[in-house]
């Protein structure tokens, strides 16, 4: 028989959590439902446990990411449904993203809350919006894909993805992570568009707009690094023999015509550009073999694992 778990990431949500737990108990009857409370301070534990039939579990690290690799681990299912405890996503759209995953469509089906704008209405940090926006850019341009929600945390796997995908993010950073990881590793993705609703008054959003501000560009810099090593340091070492021959031709013109160093601190410079420039491109062929490696690693690994599962199933 099939089995469906729903992983609930719940941080103090006493406002929220015992309605969202109730809504997928009423969509879901037969799934089991696993709340991991991450140190919450509120009430939320209180609520949680005066709800009957399901699973609640304490996950001591901080962090939404922390959590995720817990029950990624800890669980074992053949679908699951992965939603924030804030309220923001309707229950009832569960049954259209298990639909993908379960027919075999998609390994990961998305909740999309851009799509049909109800996002837009319904968010009222706008530099939230805009930092989404632009790492869902930089993905697609990254990945020649047409992504529209990156960072959404309404999700639906099959067990495969779940048991191969190695959680490195501790924090927010997991639904970039979870898109990047697919994507690189020719998981099949679909997108569902769903209706967002804000959180309610008096519920409060743990994202920092400054913060997280920095980490949205730190995770396009680490992005590219880790995916497209090659163009990554192939730029960085471009923009280094450009600025050395900017500062080492007028030395060289001196030096043909004069058979004389003049500009010894620009030939120093132009120099060290340029050594600088060679390790770069250097690190970019290194790290391409790499990470060519890691893929063909990977793909052994999967499978094994798929032949394990058969095995099983037998």
């Amino acid at each position: 028989m099939e089995k469906v778990a729903v992983l609930i990431p719940c941080y103090n949500e006493e406002l929220t959590i015992e309605k969202v737990v109730k809504d997928f108990k009423r969509e879901l009857p037969d799934a089991e439902i696993y709340v991991y409370n991450n140190n919450s301070k509120d009430k939320s534990v209180e609520i949680l446990d005066k709800i009957k039939g399901i699973n609640v579990v304490n996950e001591y690290k901080q962090g939404k990411g922390n959590v995720v690799r817990s029950q990624f681990r800890d669980i074992d299912a053949d679908i699951y449904v992965m939603v924030d405890a804030d309220d923001t996503y309707p229950a009832e759209a569960v049954h259209d993203l298990i639909k993908e995953v379960r027919e075999g469509r998609a390994d990961m089906c998305i909740g999309d809350r851009l799509s049909n704008g109800t996002y837009k209405q319904e968010n009222k940090r706008h530099f939230h919006e805009f930092g989404n926006n632009l790492v869902r850019a930089s993905i697609n341009l990254l990945f020649k894909t047409k992504l529209k929600d990156i960072m959404t945390g309404y999700r639906v796997f099959n067990k495969r993805f779940v048991k191969n995908m190695p959680v490195l993010s501790p924090k927010f950073e997991i639904e970039t992570e979870m898109s990047l990881y697919a994507l690189d590793k020719k998981y099949v993705i679909k997108e569902i568009p769903i209706d967002y609703r804000d959180r309610p008054d008096g519920s409060s959003s743990k994202l920092n707009t400054v913060g997280d501000g920095i980490k949205v560009v730190k995770t396009i810099i680490r992005m590219f690094k880790d995916y497209r090593p090659l163009a990554f340091f192939g730029i960085i070492a471009l923009i280094f023999i450009i600025l050395g021959l900017i500062v080492g031709v007028p030395v060289l013109i001196e030096f043909f015509k004069t058979h004389y160093i003049a500009k010894v601190p620009s030939a120093i410079l132009a120099t060290g550009f340029i050594g600088l420039g060679a390790i770069s491109l250097q690190c970019a062929l290194l790290l391409d073999t790499i990470t060519r490696q890691h893929k063909e690693n990977y793909e052994l690994n999967l499978l094994r694992y798929d032949q394990i599962e058969k095995l099983k199933n037998k």
